[in-house]
Order: structure tokens, then sequence, then C-alpha cells
């Protein structure tokens, strides 16, 4: 913790207050989690949603509490009812990066063999869409795990920060390429070569978020997102969803061609036609 407070300290920008959180119910999978909450929200429990549960540690991402994360992912992307999932942290830190403590011991030969932050590749593997709900602080492994989601809805005093040159090593979860990929070269270069913050507002303007929200609304905001999404065909959201990932003309197109064999396409377009609303059996 130690450690955290000394790299929170490098990264330059003033701390904000803690605001209240909701209230937040718990999870009926049988699960017993540790560093994580989880429930199904929304008016027909269709939307997942995780918070991320380590306050005094401003949700530093351990080993254990990815592990659960992983094991709430696998329970949502299991579960038919539900059509998208919401990733949040607490009021003051989405999350403040990697747990310093489990990797200031490690050398290269232990993170080569060890595949280390292997793990955290699970959530870019989910199909079903997710929205990370970002309060506060997301810096290091914190913002990488943001970009890891497919939307990003920030709170009106969020920042983001690669900050992992102030402590000697670089983003080791992807952070180099998404950030690259998704705000541009220079800027990207800026933040992981200084360690320097952005706000939500820079951050919606370099296309790093979607929206910006109230900090007192943005769960519930992410939530009806994910319940329009989830309102949706789940088989087609998924195909939408790896389209984009993808990026790439020829996959969009076998996308598309897959696509069109889905009988949710015939039932949305026939919904369409008849002037109703559809009828989708995710199939």
């Amino acid at each position: 913790m130690a450690t955290l407070r000394v790299l929170l300290s490098c990264v330059r920008g003033p701390l904000r207050p803690p605001v209240r959180c909701p209230a937040w119910r718990p999870f009926a999978s049988g699960a017993n989690f540790e560093y994580i909450i989880a429930e199904k929200r929304g008016k027909n429990n269709t939307v997942g949603l995780i918070q991320l549960n380590r306050p005094k540690a401003l949700n530093a991402l351990c080993d254990g509490l990815i592990d659960e994360l992983n094991q709430a992912l696998k329970i949502f992307e299991e579960d038919p009812a539900v059509g998208a999932i919401v990733l949040t942290g607490g009021d003051k830190a989405f999350a403040a990066g990697a747990d310093i403590k489990e990797m200031q011991n490690l050398s290269f030969q232990d993170c080569y063999s060890s595949k280390f932050l292997k793990h955290w590749d699970h959530l870019t593997q989910i199909k079903k869409p997710v929205i990370a709900a970002v309060n506060g602080y997301a810096f290091g492994g914190g913002c990488e795990l943001a970009m890891m989601c497919d939307i990003i809805y920030a709170g009106e005093k969020a920042q983001f920060a690669q900050p992992e040159i102030l402590i000697g090593t670089i983003p080791g979860a992807g952070g180099t390429q998404r950030l690259t990929r998704t705000v541009g070269k220079s800027l990207a270069m800026e933040m992981v070569l200084t360690g320097d913050r952005i706000s939500a507002q820079d951050a919606k303007q370099a296309g790093l978020v979607s929206k910006i929200c109230p900090v007192e609304t943005l769960v519930e905001e992410a939530i009806q997102c994910a319940e329009k999404i989830a309102s949706n065909s789940k088989i087609i959201a998924a195909m939408a969803k790896e389209s984009v990932n993808a990026g790439r003309g020829s996959c969009q197109e076998e996308k598309l061609g897959e696509a069109s064999v889905a009988n949710d396409r015939k039932e949305g377009m026939t919904a369409f036609v008849e002037k109703r609303k559809a009828n989708f059996k995710d199939q």
C-alpha cells in the first residue's frame, strides 16, 4: 500500500473527496467473493454488475481480485438471462493500478515463465458486451482494465493515466497497444513517457471515453446502456462486438455473412416491416 501511495503522489493532480456510493445487493450465484461485489441489475435482471471492492488499496489489482473478476465474468457469460455486463469500482478509484507488492520482486524470468498477467486477458475473451463505469482513478492496470472493456463511461472527476514509467517499468497488460489504437500515437506516447494523467473531459475528446456522467449517476447510466444492449439479440450483439474488434473488412464481411443466417436477423427485419417490437430468441 505504501508503494501504491508513492505512485499516486508521482502522478500530478489533486485528489478528490469521497462520494457516497449507492447500496449494493448481494449476488445470488452462490459465489463467495472477497475482493468484488457482483449482482444482476436492470428491470428484468439482464445486466451483470461487477464492482471492484478493495477500497483500502484503492482497488489495486491483486491476483485474488483478478481471479474473482474472472469467476464473475464466467458466471455472467454463461447466464442466458444476462445480455451485457457493467464493470465499476469505488467512488475514489476504479482501480489505481496493479498490486505493486506482488510485482516488485519478480524477475524477467519469473514473469516470462509464469506468463505473468496472462489471466488478465479473460476479460477480452468475453463475448457479451462489457461497459466500464469509471469514477476516480483509472491508473496503470486500472486504465488497461477499462480499455479491455467495449465501452467506457466516466464520472465527471475520473482520471486516466499510465504512470508505470515513474516506477521504472512500462504498461504490461496491453496498455501501450490499446491506448495507441484508441487515442493515437502522440497522446499515447505523452501519457506513457511522462506518466501524466488526463481528465475525463480530455479522455472523451481523445476518444477513450464515450460519455461523461455525474459521479452520482454514472453506474445507473451505464446500467441503462447495458439494458438497451441486452434488449437486442445476444448472438447478433456478440457478432457485432467481434466485428468491431476485428476492424478489418474481410472479417466484417465474414461476420455479416454469419449474421445473415441467424434467425434473429430474420425476426428483426420482419418486425421492422410489420412495425412491431422484435421478439429475439438469441438464435
